[in-house]
């Protein structure tokens, strides 16, 4: 059965608290929901701002391959004329195939908010509809609060919808406004709409009671055929129906057809890319398309996992555009040493023990490898007996040091050993660790040009026992880069300079080592799905 597919990430996701999106943004945004297969790309509400003004005239430029882009509004003023009313003039202007309005299906509204009649509310639905099919639209009607309309008085929600219907919409979208419904109240209510109205229904749901996919998916159950929702499940207050969950239920679980399986498989690229357009950081435990979505850690899990990979995978992860990954931890076992080191591309046959060994030790003293994985890699190869390392480091030391009129300063005097070679440098910088880096970049591009691409993009540092104050231990995290790879190391010590420099020296260790055996970096998160 054909499900299709509203998005309004670029009108309702972007009520979002914190979340802001470009004209530039919106556009990008919208090439690849269209690229998805989404069906219907609501782009904003033209009478609201130029921006979303803006918008549409640049989609009415463009080819759109899958979707129908839709302008939102609200209908016709109380006591005023359609042909007249501005919101209307406007959604007109916006020249899309599909318009969709939201009226009042609550008499609370009506009253209170709206301070008009219930039949007003009508003729309001019913003059705002026609406008609009008279002029050729498709017609998308929104039935704000219906739900907790239907609760106060359900004859007059119905008459609410029966309106819009008679004058000729096309779509009935029965909304969760407040978020505050139950799954078995929105089935009952949709079974009830369905047998009596003809007009498709569909359903906008909200999830302040996180039950905004849930109710969703009980709406389809009960008979709606058309799913509003943004992605990542971004909106406001605590956000709207995520379509990311959504498809992938509705294909995969419920049998409904929503898009093409390799437009599924784009889900998890989809996610990630508008997240980053929103310059927002994605859920790394989001369901389908986190990182740590079909992550295992535990070390029973892994060695079923090996055995049968749909023992702890309720979907094949490929199917939505992830990958099954493991993770290393003091709750590993053997098995998933193994499997860690053959995604690494490291061959580990006999080492995973002492590997194994050695991991414990080091998460025990407030290492962590599940998300330093470069670090991880560098234990499996280090435990090699022929291993050789690129350098040595012999001595390190760091001076921070304020005069009197003269900002902070940082140096450090690096000594490191590279074959039969000594190397003793010297650098500033503003910072110890950024002076550190400097040094050691000093000595080793004589020796290895290449180091010159790689750079430190991300740095993080986390206290493990604050109860120790500033003695405490400390966990550092560098993420480094070279072109679009990706890798992390860690390094932990009471002294956080020390902690920085295990993690600095493992994070330009690791690619010397990688070219040395013709392997390729693993990209991280996105980069390695799409690869």
């Amino acid at each position: 059965m054909q499900i299709f597919l509203y998005d309004t990430t670029l009108r309702d996701g972007t009520q979002r608290e914190g979340l802001s999106l470009s004209l530039a943004d919106k556009l990008k945004i919208a090439r690849e929901l269209d690229r998805f297969g989404m069906h219907y790309i609501e782009g904003g509400w033209p009478g609201s701002n130029p921006k979303d003004a803006a918008f549409f005239a640049e989609a009415a430029k463009m080819e759109w391959k899958h979707a129908k882009i839709a302008a939102f509004g609200s209908t016709r003023r109380a006591n005023s004329k359609p042909e007249t009313d501005a919101n209307l003039k406007a959604l007109l202007d916006a020249n899309t195939p599909v318009v969709t309005l939201v009226g009042k299906s609550w008499t609370l509204h009506v009253t209170e908010v709206l301070e008009t009649t219930l039949e007003e509310n009508l003729a309001m639905i019913r003059d705002s509809v026609a406008l609009m099919k008279a002029h050729g639209k498709e017609v998308i009607y929104d039935a704000e609060h219906f739900f907790d309309g239907y609760r106060a008085d359900n004859d007059y929600a119905l008459a609410t919808i029966k309106a819009a219907a008679e004058a000729g919409a096309d779509w009935i979208v029965l909304c969760d406004t407040n978020g505050g419904s139950l799954p078995d109240w929105i089935s009952a209510v949709v079974q009830r709409v369905k047998g009596k109205i003809n007009t498709q229904l569909g359903i906008h749901t909200h999830n302040d009671s996180e039950l905004a996919v849930a109710n969703s998916l009980a709406a389809i159950v009960g008979g709606c055929r058309q799913v509003q929702g943004t992605i990542n499940g971004y909106g406001e207050r605590c956000g709207n129906a995520n379509l990311i969950s959504i498809i992938p239920n509705l294909q995969l679980k419920m049998g409904m057809f929503c898009v093409l399986p390799d437009q599924l498989q784009r889900l998890t690229e989809l996610s990630r890319t508008v997240s980053e357009i929103a310059n927002l950081n994605p859920d790394e435990h989001a369901a389908y398309v986190g990182n740590s979505a079909f992550a295992h850690k535990g070390g029973i899990h892994v060695a079923a996992v090996a055995k049968v990979e749909h023992s702890y995978q309720h979907i094949e992860p490929v199917q939505v555009g992830n990958r099954k990954r493991v993770v290393i931890s003091e709750l590993s076992g053997r098995g998933n040493i193994k499997m860690r080191a053959e995604e690494l591309g490291v061959e580990s046959t006999g080492l995973e023990r002492g590997v194994l060994e050695r991991v414990k030790l080091l998460e025990s003293k407030g290492f962590q490898f599940e998300a330093a994985e470069g670090s991880f890699e560098l234990l499996v190869r280090r435990a090699a007996a022929d291993y050789e390392a690129p350098f040595k480091l012999l001595d390190v030391v760091t001076i921070v040091e304020q005069r009197r009129g003269v900002e902070m300063q940082a140096e450090a005097t690096v000594k490191l050993q590279i074959g039969d070679e000594i190397y003793h440098t010297a650098a500033s910088g503003n910072g110890p660790v950024n002076a550190l880096d400097q040094a050691m970049r000093k000595a080793l591009l004589s020796r290895y040009p290449e180091l010159a691409e790689v750079h430190l993009v991300d740095y993080k540092v986390r206290i493990l026992d604050s109860e120790s104050a500033t003695g405490a231990t400390t966990r550092v995290l560098i993420e480094a880069a070279m072109g679009d790879e990706r890798w992390t190391t860690v390094g932990c010590s009471e002294n956080i300079i020390e902690a920085s420099w295990q993690a600095l020296v493992d994070s330009l260790e690791l690619p010397l080592v990688r070219a040395r055996s013709n392997q390729p970096m693993l990209l991280k998160h996105a980069a390695t799905v799409a690869a």
